[in-house]
């Protein structure tokens, strides 16, 4: 949160608007594959649990994470466009740890978001299931 804060007080008014201008389009481009797609389903994260000792991976498929929030950053999207999402047990990996996904829906449209994530609980057994620890 700090590091949020200090560089967030480091950037200059024009700096805040140009990362406002980038957050609409993204939400103009974001919004209109709903024109096309009832919903996006991605990843939940990157990365498998990874070792509680560490703050963060610093490194996800050979490219360095600068910051804690680049291993996730495959949630900020979402958010950033204000979407409604849900996140749902997917399976487990090779090594027995769990993965997940993300159901993305409309923006203020989250009762569909969480009708469609209940239908999907519905038909999996991922809830009733428990990850292999070594």
């Amino acid at each position: 949160m700090i590091w949020e804060i200090e560089n967030g007080q480091a950037l200059s008014a024009a700096e805040v608007h140009a990362a406002s201008l980038v957050r609409s389009d993204w939400y103009r481009y974001v919004t209109a594959l709903f024109d096309r797609y009832d919903f996006l389903v991605l990843p939940a994260a990157q990365v498998f649990p990874f070792d509680v000792s560490l703050h963060w991976p610093t490194e996800v498929a050979g490219r360095a994470m600068d910051t804690y929030h680049r291993w996730m950053e495959v949630v900020i999207g979402p958010t950033m466009a204000g979407l409604p999402a849900a996140a749902m047990p997917a399976g487990f990996g090779s090594g027995g740890l769990p993965t997940g996904i993300q159901i993305i829906g409309r923006p203020r449209d989250d009762l569909t978001v969480l009708r469609m994530a209940a239908a999907y609980e519905a038909h999996t057994d991922f809830l009733d299931r428990s990850p292999q620890l070594p």
